[in-house]
């Protein structure tokens, strides 16, 4: 019994020291970026564009938090699923506050500072199918480097285009390229097939959200490309509202489901 509580005792020291490291982390990031913008211009009450970037900065620091904490929670199996959704919110908010500072200060959101944010955080959670999945059941590491190679080449003929770098035409094609094979892997590819044959309810509910978010969801970024870039037929602090609301939405349903899923699966193992 004593044995016990004190594992329990240090378990409890263990998860106040890392919310403390959190915390102090938070801290830290938020003084240096108010020292450093100390002589910057505030966010204006009617800066519609901006409130955006703030509200969806701290929607992302809670994200972070909430899985970064959950991860303990859950059975080990599902602790890298779940970390991995606290860091891509976790970045996510780290570029949105310094987005957020650059439209303040110079009314614009350069494309190169969007794209580092996607380039780090969409990769991470297309891989999270393979994660999910792996949690389960033993599969092919090809699987995982086919989704994150699509995701790569779908973000980068995005920002090739869009920066310049290519023909707008040329890059939105390569780009939808690969969606359409990440659309196609998940849906009838290997990864598909396999979440259809786990045989986990939680997890088959879980992949099955995620696919719509990814197919739904993430449909907005080509239609905010054809419109802003191929079309021209709307303004960009319109475009930077739906991205940044589309970003949030998205990168936190993504993260709520395989929570929602390692938490069953976890449930089920204690039974």
């Amino acid at each position: 019994m004593f044995k016990f509580k004190l594992r329990k005792l240090n378990e409890r020291e263990v998860f106040m020291k890392k919310l403390s490291m959190i915390a102090l982390a938070t801290l830290a990031f938020f003084g240096i970026t108010s020292s450093a913008n100390a002589a910057t211009a505030y966010l204006a009450t009617n800066d519609f564009v901006g409130i955006t970037f703030w509200l969806v900065s701290m929607g992302m620091l809670a994200g972070a938090v909430f899985f970064f904490l959950e991860r303990q929670t859950v059975a080990a199996s599902w602790r890298t699923s779940v970390t991995v959704a606290g860091l891509i919110q976790f970045i996510a908010f780290v570029h949105y506050v310094y987005m957020r500072d650059i439209w303040v200060e110079t009314g614009e959101t350069p494309t190169v500072y969007r794209y580092i944010d996607w380039l780090i955080t969409v990769p991470l959670q297309i891989v999270e199918f393979y994660l999910i999945l792996a949690a389960i059941r033993k599969v092919p590491t090809s699987m995982f480097w086919r989704l994150l190679i699509a995701s790569i080449v779908m973000l980068v003929g995005g920002y090739l285009g869009e920066a310049g770098y290519i023909q707008e035409f040329v890059g939105f094609i390569i780009g939808m390229a690969g969606w359409i094979y990440i659309l196609f892997e998940i849906f009838s590819g290997e990864a598909g097939r396999a979440a259809a044959k786990g045989g986990n309810k939680a997890v088959a509910t879980a992949f099955g959200a995620m696919r719509m978010i990814v197919t739904i969801g993430w449909a907005i970024y080509p239609l905010g490309y054809v419109f802003g870039y191929l079309a021209g037929g709307i303004d960009s602090n319109t475009l930077n509202i739906i991205y940044n609301l589309a970003d949030f939405v998205n990168k936190l349903a993504f993260g709520l489901v395989i929570w929602a899923a390692a938490m069953q699966n976890t449930s089920l193992a204690k039974r």
